[in-house]
């Protein structure tokens, strides 16, 4: 015969006379009980359904929490985009006050001595309705107070 060959020397076991777990010195004399029987396949069921219950109650609470945030973050949104708009109306309207201010300056200012008779009664109305504009709008105070002050 040939030589004996080794594939491992480490054991399988450590201890081969106590395969089954009955044969422990631990489970004869312990004073600790024994692991419950692990539940049946309706318990666990049972089990898993309750636990189910109480994620989705869970689940929903915390779907509800977030719904109420986005909501208040959609109305601070909201407030935030109304005082943005009400700023950017209050700027259109000056703008737009600037350019008819700036127009009925010019129109005011125009120089009528080089015109044709037709061009200067033109720039006379024009002249006319600046000054009524002007004397009929009470959010602008007029160039011509004075003339309704009753010292003068």
């Amino acid at each position: 015969m040939g030589p004996t060959v080794v594939l491992n020397e480490t054991p399988l076991h450590e201890t081969p006379a106590l395969d089954s777990p009955m044969d422990s010195p631990m489970s004869q004399d312990s004073p600790i009980e024994k692991e419950p029987m692990p539940i049946g396949r309706k318990a666990a069921k049972a089990k898993r359904g309750s636990n189910s219950t109480k994620n989705a109650s869970k689940f929903l609470e915390e779907i509800s929490k977030m719904q109420a945030m986005r909501i208040e973050m959609d109305m601070k949104q909201q407030e935030h985009d109304r005082a943005i708009d009400v700023e950017y109306a209050k700027e259109r309207e000056y703008v737009r006050q600037e350019k008819i201010e700036k127009k009925d300056r010019e129109t005011m200012a125009m120089d009528t001595s080089y015109m044709s008779l037709e061009t200067k009664q033109f720039w006379k109305l024009e002249q006319t309705d600046v000054m009524r504009q002007r004397l009929f709008r009470d959010d602008v105070p007029s160039n011509t107070d004075w003339l309704n002050d009753q010292n003068h």
